[in-house]
Formats: C-alpha cells, sequence, structure tokens
C-alpha cells in the first residue's frame, strides 16, 4: 500500500445550531439543544411535531440567488459547508491544480425535498408543471456535482450513498483516492436535508422517532433507559482531506492525521442492527489495523449512538468487545442528544467534533444521559464535557442496510 499520509486542513459544518464550525462546537460544549419545532412545513397532523432544524440560517447569503434555485437544500448546505471548509484550509477559486482536487459527499436520501415538491406538482398540476430542474436536484451526486462546479475541481467526483453511514464511508473513499496517489486533495463529508413531510411521517410509521412533543429538547437520550428513538435532524459537515507533503509544502494549518478506516455490512436486517454488534465490531478493527494501532492507544470514540433502544447497546456491546478492559478507560460520547441525527451528513459533522476535541482537549458531552441504561456501562460523558488530552480518536457510523464504517484520526 501507498505510504502517502492523509491530514485534515480545512473544516466547515452547517448545523442546527446554525453556520460555522465554532457555532456547532461552542453549542455542544455549553450543552444548548439544537432541537426544536419543526417550521419547515405544518406538522399538526404528525405524530412528531420537531426535529434538528438548521435555523437562523440564509443561503442567499452564501450562494448566488440563481444557482440556490437550481439545488436542493441538501445541495445547498454542502456548497456552504464547503464554502467555509476550503475557508479554513486556505484554498480559494481558481485551484492551483484543479485537476489534483477531488469531491467526494455522502447522503442518504438526497433531494428529497425535490422530490416531494415536484411529486405534488405533478399530481395536483399535471406533468406539463414538472420543473426542469428536478432531476438535477434530486439526485444524490448534486451535492458532490455542484461543489466541483463551484471550485473548478476537475479530479475525482463522487457520490456515496450508505444511508447513516455515508460521511464516513466517503470519507474512507477520499482516504484511498489521496493514498494511491489520484488526488493530492479531496473535499469530503456529507450533507442531508431530509427534514420533511415524507421523511417525518415514514420515520414515524416506522416507530424509529421520539415522540417527546412535551419535551423535544430532551427527546434525543443516547444511552440513556428512557430513550424512545431518534430525533429527525438536518446538515452538512465537510472536511478537506490532504496528503501531508502537499499541506507543508504550501503552509497549511494540519489540524489532524486520518490513520485508518473501516467498512462492513452485517447482512442481517435492513433496518435493525445485529444485536451481537458483530458488523460494528469487523469496522471498528479493521480501522485499527489499517492504522496499525492496539485497542489501548485509543482515547476517545464518537460514537454513533442515535437514541435507540437496541442501536445503543449494539454498539456497546461492539465497543467492549474491541476494545476489552479498555472500553472502561476510554471517553465516548453522542453528539446526537444535543443535535439529533442528521443522517447521511452525521459522520462529517461528527468528525468535526472529533477534530476539534482532539485540538482543544475537551471531550464533548452526550446531552440528556441522565439514567444510564444498565447495558449501557461506559463513560459516555454524560451532559458535562470531559477535559482529556486525546492522541487517537475514532469516528463510528451505522446506517439502515446494516452499513457500518470507522474512522481513526490521530494528534499530529
Amino acid at each position: 500500500m501507498s505510504s502517502r499520509r492523509i491530514v485534515i486542513t480545512g473544516m466547515g459544518a452547517v448545523t442546527p445550531y446554525g453556520l460555522g464550525v465554532d457555532l456547532f462546537w461552542e453549542g455542544l460544549i455549553e450543552g444548548r439543544s439544537g432541537i426544536g419545532p419543526v417550521t419547515l412545513f405544518d406538522t399538526s397532523d404528525f405524530d412528531v411535531h420537531f426535529g434538528g432544524q438548521v435555523r437562523n440560517f440564509d443561503p442567499a447569503t452564501e450562494i448566488d440567488r440563481k444557482l440556490i434555485k437550481r439545488m436542493d437544500p441538501f445541495a445547498q448546505l454542502a456548497v456552504v459547508a464547503t464554502k467555509g471548509a476550503m475557508a479554513d484550509a486556505g484554498l480559494e477559486a481558481p485551484l492551483a491544480q484543479p485537476d489534483r482536487t477531488g469531491v467526494i459527499i455522502g447522503s442518504g436520501i438526497g433531494g428529497l425535498n425535490e422530490l416531494e415538491q415536484q411529486f405534488y406538482r405533478l399530481s395536483q398540476r399535471g406533468p406539463g408543471k414538472v420543473s426542469a430542474f428536478t432531476i438535477p436536484k434530486l439526485m444524490v451526486n448534486a451535492a458532490s456535482a455542484n461543489v466541483s462546479i463551484a471550485y473548478g475541481a476537475s479530479g475525482p467526483s463522487v457520490a456515496v450513498s450508505s444511508a447513516c453511514a455515508s460521511a464516513t464511508n466517503a470519507m474512507g473513499e477520499a482516504m484511498r483516492y489521496i493514498r494511491y496517489g489520484e488526488a493530492d486533495i479531496v473535499i469530503t463529508g456529507g450533507s442531508e436535508a431530509a427534514l420533511t413531510p415524507l421523511a417525518l411521517a415514514a420515520f414515524s410509521a416506522m416507530k424509529a422517532l421520539s415522540t417527546r412533543n412535551d419535551s423535544p429538547q430532551t427527546a434525543s437520550r443516547p444511552f440513556d433507559r428512557d430513550r424512545d428513538g431518534f430525533v429527525l435532524g438536518e446538515g452538512a459537515g465537510v472536511l478537506v482531506f490532504e496528503e501531508l507533503e502537499h499541506a507543508r509544502k504550501r503552509g497549511a494549518n494540519i489540524m489532524a492525521e486520518v490513520v485508518g478506516f473501516g467498512c462492513s455490512s452485517d447482512a442481517l436486517h435492513i433496518a435493525q442492527p445485529a444485536e451481537d454488534g458483530a458488523g460494528a465490531i469487523a469496522a471498528m478493527q479493521q480501522a485499527l489495523d489499517a492504522a496499525k494501532l492496539n485497542p489501548h492507544e485509543v482515547d476517545y470514540i464518537n460514537a454513533h449512538a442515535t437514541s435507540t433502544p437496541l442501536g445503543d447497546i449494539t454498539e456497546t456491546r461492539a465497543i467492549k468487545a474491541v476494545f476489552g478492559d479498555h472500553a472502561t478507560k476510554m471517553a465516548i460520547s453522542s453528539t446526537k442528544g444535543a443535535i439529533g441525527h442528521l443522517l447521511g451528513a452525521s459522520g462529517g459533522v461528527e468528525l468535526i467534533a472529533t477534530v476539534r476535541g482532539m485540538q482543544q482537549g475537551v471531550v464533548p458531552p452526550t446531552a440528556n444521559l441522565e439514567n444510564p441504561d444498565e447495558q449501557c456501562d461506559l463513560n459516555y460523558c454524560p451532559q458535562t464535557p470531559q477535559d482529556r488530552r486525546i492522541d487517537v480518536a475514532m469516528s463510528n457510523s451505522f446506517g439502515f442496510g446494516g452499513h457500518n464504517a470507522c474512522v481513526i484520526i490521530r494528534r499530529v
């Protein structure tokens, strides 16, 4: 395997807290909830009335209005998060080597908002009223395509879709393109804007969502014995992955090194994880092997932990199986208690939180963890940040379909 090393040189985010990595990190550390009533549409007839909606954000402040009309919200979020990541990395258009710059952005669902709107127009007003921009807006690769166009990045441009593991799988692919010399820079991560009528109704029909309408800010409760489902959220997390020597030559700010990636499939059930955590175990072990690390060298895990009854227990079992006695010594936390589940974007946003925690020596807390489940008995940093030096960290992402993906970063 090639010895080319990969580092992170830029990060950008749009989350339920608003625009920017700083706002995201401050919200997590302060313990503020990003969950509230959904105002994008009327939820009166729905079982669930709340979500992790992106608020106080106008894409027109970041994107030309003509272009906005040609992008579904998930692509808009990706473009804006990328703008933040590229500025953070000290990169701007025109790129010095556009053919050596790739874009790989994941999304679990893609342009669902556009699909719903155009189907409504079709059913109510006829086929002649369907927009000519429908397909370019709803396709899952629209995020990667629009980012490539915005920066003239003519290297590899790919979309990855593996449900809630999409962003982490995208980052794994980004690593490979750099490691094998096909790119020097890859813009990667995930974006999702599936807080729509159909998605809210469909996830509710699956009984996957929390129904705490009387207390939305405490609805997402990873590892808590009273958890009753996840909170649907939206947003984007984009990072700049770069070959180490390329980054050094241009004097980039190197935030962390990406040293390991692993992925697997449960190959068992379309919506439920394997109860023994076999798939998650395989992905975590692959990531450790790729990084040439022993389990005891990992200081922190940003857990997938969505606040579902089975998922949180399964992840706990998997962590114990991989890390043994060291599992009780690590810090583990989930950002989903604060901002909900951003589906295909979650892995990107969560790796950003992991990098920032490594930089500042602080583990973000797991919000709303008041009464730990008896089967979830590790150090999940309940409600309060923990000061801790983080030299090595893992970020987990698991998705419907049995997709498991894990990435490991190390202090440079």
